[in-house]
């Protein structure tokens, strides 16, 4: 970033280059090719597609493998003003101005130097992982960006290791395939009796774990892990099965030495911006916006993807972006539209050792009925108050490999 941007007209203004905010810029240029729009991110703001992270290590798929375009590249293409490496460091929702510094800094967090007004500003920051305590940052990877992700393969690449993934939710589980197939020896530790607990019952949790452990995976259900600590050139987790009800004494702690720990213990949204702004938000799941327009509760502010919530829903799936986009486009540029009609996604478990299906909005908890249950395949409804199906859960073996 130069000084010289902070000095660019007023227009639309997006904040973060993922596939959120890509998407409105496509939608955006789609019906006006003239509206000047900035994108500012903390990084290069190259386009990929985040999902495919959690597959690419075994199918020997590089980071630049995923870019699909530099972000210098798709700046020009799309006629926007693109400045990488740059934080927003405040939002002045009445004047409509941003604070800006520079990434490339060695005192960001002490560097005023910049700032650039905006008409309509659009959220598109995303979401973080979230670290516990007991998983310093500075020992423990993430895969929810494509630099770290790049930075992890490179380490992978020297040969056969041992990976420990902490969490065994959707991505935890999808990534613990993906490094099996690629070579590696993989523990997978969670809080929870099985994979993906939080959001399905316990008899297709079990169906899951079952498979994930038939591919050679270790999986250590209803461990809390204490610490993560240097041990040579490898590392320790300090682990405990959770304490039940009746212990008297608390349970005996046992250790893992590996070469690499991966946190996929959820998301969480920085709550800064949207303090700064007057901007409501959930702590637990975002930015609120109105649900047809996605708009905030400031005035000329949009909030899209991971970073906001409807309803009290977090919508952290990729597969509305394009709605969610077309809308924000719309009621940015004043074009009549049906407002955003939010449905939940299909959510699909990308692992070839059993096929996850689930539509609605499922739970672990609550009145949930078996309607086909045999040795290849369990699908299950949950009923909601009024007896209505609210999500359904389709569990299947794989189909066998064709001779």
């Amino acid at each position: 970033m130069s000084v010289e941007n902070s000095n660019k007209p007023a227009g639309i203004v997006i904040i973060g280059a993922g596939l959120a905010g890509w998407h409105v810029i496509d939608a955006i240029r789609s019906k006006d090719k003239q509206i000047p729009i900035t994108l500012i991110t903390s990084d290069k703001g190259d386009r990929y597609h985040k999902p495919m992270l959690t597959m690419a290590i075994s199918q020997k798929k590089s980071a630049a493998d995923l870019v699909r375009a530099t972000g210098a590249e798709a700046a020009i293409a799309a006629e926007v003003t693109l400045m990488a490496n740059t934080d927003v460091s405040d939002i002045d929702a009445v004047s409509q101005q941003l604070q800006l510094v520079s990434t490339n800094r060695s005192d960001p967090a002490n560097t005023a130097y910049a700032t650039i007004s905006y008409d309509k500003l659009v959220l598109a920051m995303g979401a973080h992982p979230i670290f516990p305590k007991s998983l310093p940052q500075d020992l423990v990877w993430h895969v929810n960006h494509i630099e770290r992700f790049g930075q992890l393969q490179q380490k992978l690449a020297t040969g056969s290791q041992h990976v420990a993934i902490v969490g065994a939710g959707m991505v935890g589980t999808e990534i613990a395939e993906d490094l099996l197939k690629a070579g590696h020896k993989i523990t997978l530790i969670d809080l929870n009796d099985a994979p993906l607990a939080q959001m399905l019952p316990a008899k297709a949790t079990a169906r899951i774990a079952k498979a994930v452990e038939s591919q050679g995976i270790q999986f250590l259900g209803g461990y809390l892990v204490k610490s993560v600590t240097r041990h040579d050139q490898q590392l320790e987790i300090s682990y405990k099965p959770l304490a039940s009800e009746g212990d008297i004494e608390s349970p005996q702690s046992s250790t893992l030495i590996v070469d690499h720990v991966i946190a996929s213990t959820g998301l969480v949204v920085d709550d800064t911006l949207p303090a700064a702004a007057g901007i409501e938000f959930n702590p637990r799941t975002g930015i609120v916006v109105d649900a047809p327009t996605l708009r905030t509760n400031q005035a000329n502010i949009y909030a899209i993807g991971d970073c906001m919530s409807i309803d009290g829903v977090p919508c952290r799936y990729v597969a509305p972006l394009r709605a969610q986009a077309t809308t924000i486009a719309d009621d940015i540029l004043g074009i009549s539209h049906d407002g955003y009609d939010h449905k939940p996604p299909m959510i699909r478990l990308k692992n070839k050792a059993i096929s996850v299906m689930v539509t609605g909005i499922p739970r672990s908890d609550g009145n949930w009925q078996i309607t086909t249950e045999t040795d290849d395949e369990l699908v299950m409804e949950l009923l909601n108050d009024n007896n209505e199906v609210s999500a359904v859960a389709t569990i299947k073996a794989p189909a066998p490999a064709k001779a």
